[in-house]
């Protein structure tokens, strides 16, 4: 009799443990891939040069990973990733056929972006640091966070906070503004900044101008951008009478990003696909391909010639 009665009481307290727990799940709704997200700052030290000693210096500018960790998750937790709630999990579940590839079985090392397929991991803000170098001074910019940010399909400008004179009376945070969508068609393209903007910041010794990104579209890597110059040109109208006029000149800029030409120099002991130190190389440069020339008289009746850039090319 005793036994039973030890069964029943044990039986009871299993109901109550269940019980207490679907409570709780329903008084506090959690979203177990929002708790298994995972975007985090990352150590990434680079070598900028030498200190006026001739000492090395390395700085952590950091980067933004997705994958934080190594340990693996149970099965169920790793199939939980990417789901947003249990319901979908069982759905999905139960839809796949046989042999199909499944996620409860894939841990922090697979594919499965740990923001989830509708966001990336991306810097929160940026710091930028001046460092005296042998051949000058150097500015760095170094990621301080990281968070899930929702991914843009279109090319948009985005905001970007970035603070100069970190942790000084003249620390300022600027909007500079990103460029942020997805890769466009043909291959090759991408967002970029193409209109710019300038805001000032005050310093101990005199007021800085910061470039800030202003409007963005799709081009290829290496690009031209439209800059205008105005020179005052001399002409002779119906009459025969001298006009002087202001004459607009699109000269053009060439920006983008070649091959950067940085190394490894050294790598991780456990994995040696991840570097923990880069060297910054010197790589390809974005330069003019094709010109034409405008030609006008000067205020002084001297015939000006302006090159104006048509188009551009990376070039070692």
């Amino acid at each position: 009799m005793d036994m039973v009665l030890l069964d029943m009481f044990l039986l009871l307290s299993l109901c109550h443990q269940s019980l207490t727990a679907v409570l709780n799940m329903q008084l506090e709704p959690r979203n177990l891939f929002a708790e298994r997200a995972c975007c985090r700052r990352q150590s990434h030290f680079i070598y900028i040069g030498q200190d006026i000693l001739g000492s090395p210096v390395n700085v952590d500018v950091g980067m933004c990973r997705t994958n934080c960790g190594h340990a693996q998750p149970s099965s169920f937790e790793a199939g939980m990733q990417g789901y947003s709630s249990m319901l979908d999990f069982l759905r999905d579940k139960k839809m796949r056929t046989p042999g199909a590839p499944s996620h409860e079985f894939r841990g922090f090392g697979g594919n499965l972006p740990s923001c989830g397929t509708s966001m990336t991991c991306e810097p929160t803000g940026l710091r930028v640091d001046k460092v005296m170098l042998m051949d000058g001074l150097r500015e760095v910019e170094i990621i301080e966070d990281c968070h899930c940010e929702a991914k843009v399909t279109r090319c948009v400008r985005a905001p970007s906070l970035r603070t100069y004179f970190f942790e000084t009376p003249y620390e300022t945070v600027i909007d500079v503004g990103k460029c942020v969508g997805s890769k466009g068609e043909p291959e090759g393209f991408s967002c970029v900044p193409t209109k710019f903007d300038s805001a000032l910041v005050d310093t101990p010794n005199k007021v800085e101008l910061i470039q800030t990104v202003a409007g963005c579209d799709m081009k290829e890597g290496c690009y031209r951008i439209p800059y205008v110059e105005y020179h005052y040109e001399i002409t002779y109208n119906e009459d025969g009478l001298k006009e002087e006029k202001l004459k607009e000149i699109d000269v053009g800029r060439c920006l983008g990003s070649c091959t950067s030409g940085n190394r490894c120099l050294l790598r991780s002991a456990s994995d040696s696909a991840e570097c923990l130190l880069w060297a910054e190389g010197q790589g390809s440069a974005c330069v003019p391909q094709g010109s034409e020339s405008h030609t006008f008289l000067n205020q002084h009746g001297q015939i000006r010639t302006v090159l104006a850039i048509t188009s551009c090319l990376c070039q070692s």
